[in-house]
């Protein structure tokens, strides 16, 4: 068994929306997954490209995704690396290929002199969180996200 991860590439846009298709149906949030082959390719391969992929593959076959891109912390003065989402096809879970997925972007966070390389987890995914654990990565207590989408975004937006 042979693990590789490569990045995405243009032709692999319906690969991408699949497997996002999949972490939303994980998640339990396959109702909210309206993304289009169309938006990640303009979002990851467009003029300005807002986000990057990874596609892991086990023995030539696509079994995993995560994307990601960069944030800014103001207290250490460098960028950071955020990785949105990570997912791998359950049959292929517990092979190594999420861990090799999160050291290549901590080798990424390091290249690119990143000051930090940071994610969330659904507090309920205690698989995951016992997982990121293992790998070392801790919560960061008394913090919590704050999120404004839809009619409270336009509605802020108005203030201005």
């Amino acid at each position: 068994m042979a693990i590789s991860i490569r990045p995405a590439l243009p032709d692999d846009a319906n690969l991408v929306v699949q497997f996002i298709q999949d972490l939303a149906e994980y998640e339990k949030l396959a109702h909210e997954c309206l993304i289009t082959e169309e938006q990640v390719s303009a979002a990851l391969f467009g003029t300005r490209p807002y986000a990057e992929s990874l596609i892991a593959f086990v023995d030539d076959i696509p079994v995993g995704f995560c994307l990601f891109f960069h944030n800014f912390s103001t207290f250490l003065g460098k960028p950071g690396l955020y990785l949105e989402d990570l997912f791998v096809k359950p049959e292929y879970r517990n092979l190594g290929v999420g861990k090799k997925i999160l050291a290549r972007l901590a080798q990424i966070a390091i290249e690119r002199d990143c000051g930090r390389f940071e994610w969330s987890v659904l507090d309920w995914n205690e698989p995951s969180i016992a997982f990121y654990r293992k790998i070392g990565a801790l919560p960061l207590d008394g913090w919590t996200l704050q999120r404004v989408t839809g009619k409270a975004l336009i509605d802020l937006a108005e203030l201005s």
